[in-house]
């Protein structure tokens, strides 16, 4: 009995320590309201690259490559405020074109630029990689494939649900946010 009493706490030790882990990923609303760089993406918010030797400019539209691979991006305000303050912000684009897009999606989309959370609807893991030859996100922790042109449809993996997408408009080639994240962003909580 004592052996599967401490294996009990062991495993409840484990799982407040994942839980934990995860806390950066969770922010309260009302630190939302306090740090501009916590707040979800807002209307006019511009996109700007995460990394590489443009990170923070302003991403355009000429700056995505037609058919992938996409590109991690986070919301600016008009001030050039960056939204990094949690990573449920992070945002994936590509530029697909218009050809095979599902209603839904072409609605959402920017001259064939479409935009979702980077995070994962299964554990949370950034969506990170590119399948070339499935032209769909890649989640690289479990292998959740996400469809671009269909509303970032799971098409592999555990992943339970799409991928929330946001909204996009272009401004003479700039791509900006047209509105909010359309549904909860990350894994779901079974409480």
């Amino acid at each position: 009995m004592r052996d599967q009493t401490t294996s009990l706490l062991c495993r409840r030790r484990a799982v407040l320590k994942g839980a934990l882990a995860l806390a950066p990923w969770l922010i309260s609303p009302a630190r939302a309201q306090d740090d501009p760089t916590s707040a979800p993406p807002q209307r006019g918010d511009r996109l700007v690259f995460l990394t590489g030797p443009k990170k923070g400019a302003p991403i355009r539209i000429e700056d995505l490559t037609l058919g992938g691979p996409q590109v991690q991006a986070y919301p600016a305000d008009p001030n050039g405020v960056v939204r990094d303050g949690t990573r449920l912000n992070l945002v994936i684009l590509v530029r697909v074109g218009s050809d095979g897009l599902s209603e839904e999606t072409r609605e959402r989309s920017a001259d064939g630029v479409v935009a979702y959370s980077g995070v994962c609807t299964h554990q949370a893991c950034p969506v990170n990689m590119w399948s070339s030859d499935l032209k769909a996100f890649v989640c690289s922790c479990h292998g959740s494939t996400y469809d671009p042109k269909n509303g970032a449809e799971v098409l592999a993996g555990p992943a339970p649900r799409h991928l929330a997408a946001l909204p996009l408009k272009s401004e003479n080639g700039l791509l900006t946010v047209a509105g909010g994240f359309t549904g909860r962003v990350g894994m779901q909580s079974n409480g």
